[in-house]
């Protein structure tokens, strides 16, 4: 089956210096697509340009300055002659303040959008959205998450009256994510545009490292309880994780396969506890000492429908299905 966009084609991928921003051209380039990526500073993506263009040669990767999303206007260059776009950038700052974090991301998903539809070549967009957009963690709470759930629990909290105290912020990114693919799907059902749009939700992603001083986002959390830094894994509940790669696997999927149209994928591999990230350094890695286990035996017990893109990733990468939580954590220690 021909592929939706034609290999050697132009992608847009934004925020390419991010972590699963770099997957995503990483995985797309391996493909045989070319790359171009937005960032807010050139200097970010200095060594990443060079890596790929040692493994792909040079003219695969080119990138262009957005300095900042929200604007007007400001993707409207970055969309030109390409054939498919991957939405990657956001605001991950957890800010408490939902004025200054939700207004941005809805800015810029509306933005692109938009650019998009008034680009004839434009014929695949994906939207990278997150598990937050259907539930923040609920330990030991047995739940389903479908198509259908969506985090309204996130909205309600994010845009309650102030004070904006800073134990609001997790809300306020769960409502960011949330309120980011409902205004896709919005669009897409308003505009009707020339483009297929699909979206892909990962949950807590953790795996290889490009490059060395690459923002690692989540896996920089795993690394530091690997050094015996335990103060982020005291706060992060038990949940699903994801391997980076099969996140960035799901964009290509969802920008190339001819049957992916209007659909959720869902990048949860299998759920964890910080006491299992432990198990398994002590396993893989005896000769070094990790700290105690953590106190809290609680358990994710949320049933996710995760079948279409384990579908996905056989189909289209002949993978066996998601990668598992022990390679993904050798993935992330043994590429720094």
């Amino acid at each position: 089956m021909a592929p939706a966009i034609p290999k050697d084609s132009l992608v847009l991928v934004t925020g390419v210096n991010g972590y699963i921003g770099s997957h995503i051209a990483d995985q797309l380039l391996e493909a045989g697509y070319r790359v171009r990526g937005t960032t807010r500073s050139v200097e970010k993506v200095k060594g990443l340009s060079a890596l790929w263009e040692k493994n792909h040669g040079p003219g695969k990767f080119e990138v262009i300055v957005v300095p900042d999303m929200s604007t007007a206007g400001a993707f409207d260059e970055a969309v030109k002659g390409v054939a498919g776009i991957a939405h990657v950038a956001s605001d991950v700052s957890f800010g408490a303040d939902p004025n200054k974090v939700i207004t941005p991301v809805l800015n810029g998903v509306n933005g692109i959008l938009k650019a998009a539809a008034n680009e004839p070549s434009v014929k695949r967009f994906v939207l990278t959205s997150s598990s937050a957009a259907c539930s923040a963690p609920k330990p030991n709470k047995e739940f389903t998450i479908d198509t259908n759930t969506w985090n309204e629990e996130d909205i309600k909290a994010a845009h309650a009256p102030p004070p904006y105290t800073a134990d609001r912020g997790l809300a306020v990114y769960g409502a960011s994510k949330t309120e980011g693919e409902k205004a896709l799907w919005k669009f897409i059902e308003a505009n009707k545009p020339g483009f297929v749009a699909n979206a892909v939700l990962p949950n807590l992603t953790i795996g290889k490292i490009l490059v060395k001083g690459q923002p690692a986002s989540t896996s920089g959390w795993l690394v530091g309880l690997y050094n015996g830094d335990t103060t982020i894994f005291k706060n992060i509940p038990p949940q699903w994780f994801v391997d980076v790669q099969d996140v960035a696997r799901l964009h290509v999927a969802a920008l190339i396969d001819p049957d992916v149209k209007n659909e959720r994928l869902f990048a949860y591999a299998e759920t964890f506890s910080p006491n299992q990230l432990l198990k398994i350094f002590r396993k893989t890695y005896p000769d070094q000492k990790f700290p105690e286990d953590f106190a809290d035996n609680s358990q994710d017990l949320s049933k996710v429908k995760n079948e279409r893109s384990i579908e996905l990733l056989k189909k289209d990468f002949g993978k066996p299905g998601f990668t598992s939580l022990e390679e993904s954590i050798k993935n992330a220690i043994e590429s720094l």
